[in-house]
């Protein structure tokens, strides 16, 4: 079943937390990161739309006690639980995360803030394809890619044309990083950056994320990735995973419980490092599927994430364990 389209996902969200456990109109606001008057209006609309009577009524299709319960197991400001079309289909539940995701974030307030865009993650692609114009719009709003070209030149030209539309639809300034995401030497890394005065604006943006939308990936080579060039190799992800790497945060490897890996391939990668991310409330994961559990998980347990987008079939298994 797809996702039901907001702003019903909110109106039954906020309505819980306000009704069901009797928390504060600006508690509800801090926690999902929107104003206290947008809280005020889908408490109305819930109202209207007969979801609250003297108890919630949870449409169908969303799963409200199960995110719930996973903001409750792994300490998220928000969960959101979506229905796959098909769990064996990972391309089309990027699609249907991505396009979950687009309606979540739009109810977020991100004019004149600093967002980290994962350019090269499906979901977050498809996020954007899926995003409407924001109607606050700040010039001081900025864009930054958190990772440098990885991919053939055709995936790098459609994460280039993401970043620059997702900037477009919020109305901010993209930071490109028009380097390769992962050189031979930390010497080539160094130079790299030292070259073009593009790359290190958005490399010190880094330091300064509000938002970051984090990529969640294995330690696998997927198509369309390649490896070598400007990314990492076979036996490199070989020997991440030998010193206990089950998934990486935009090419940074973590262990089974979120822990770092510190090796010499992080002297390699131009882009965010986790110690960049954002403090608690700015991180945002769009995640799913079988092959990217153990990764996510991983990211979970480690605290790397506060806002999670994932399928159900995921989700579940979250919770099992």
């Amino acid at each position: 079943m797809a996702a039901v389209p907001e702003p019903r996902r909110f109106m039954t969200k906020v309505a819980r937390m306000y009704y069901t456990h009797g928390i504060r109109q600006v508690e509800i606001a801090s926690s999902l990161g929107i104003s206290q008057a947008r809280v005020s209006r889908l408490l109305q609309a819930a109202e209207q739309a007969k979801i609250v009577r003297t108890i919630v009524v949870i449409p169908e299709g969303l799963h409200a006690e199960i995110e719930e319960d996973l903001q409750k197991r792994y300490g998220l400001s928000q969960a959101h639980v979506v229905e796959a079309l098909d769990p064996n289909d990972e391309a089309g539940i990027n699609r249907d995360l991505g396009e979950a995701a687009a309606l979540i974030l739009s109810a977020m307030q991100l004019s004149g803030k600093t967002i980290g865009f994962t350019s090269w993650s499906r979901s977050l692609r498809s996020l954007v394809s899926t995003l409407e114009p924001s109607k606050k719009r700040s010039t001081a709003t900025r864009i930054v890619e958190m990772l440098g070209d990885v991919g053939p030149p055709q995936l790098q030209h459609d994460s280039t044309r993401s970043t620059q539309r997702f900037a477009d639809l919020i109305g901010g300034t993209p930071l490109f990083i028009r380097a390769p995401g992962v050189l031979s030497s930390a010497e080539m890394r160094e130079a790299m950056i030292s070259y073009d005065v593009h790359t290190r604006e958005a490399i010190a943006a880094l330091d300064e994320l509000d938002v970051a939308l984090v990529g969640i990936g294995t330690c696998n080579i997927d198509a369309p990735l390649e490896p070598g060039g400007n990314f990492f190799t076979v036996e490199q992800f070989e020997m991440a995973k030998s010193l206990g790497a089950v998934g990486q945060i935009n090419l940074r490897f973590i262990d089974a419980e979120g822990i770092p890996i510190v090796s010499e391939l992080d002297s390699l990668v131009i882009g965010v490092t986790l110690a960049q991310l954002p403090a608690k409330g700015g991180r945002f994961a769009v995640a799913g599927g079988r092959s990217k559990y153990e990764a996510v998980r991983a990211a979970l347990r480690g605290n790397w994430i506060d806002t999670l987008v994932t399928d159900m079939e995921t989700a579940e298994r979250l919770l099992r364990e």
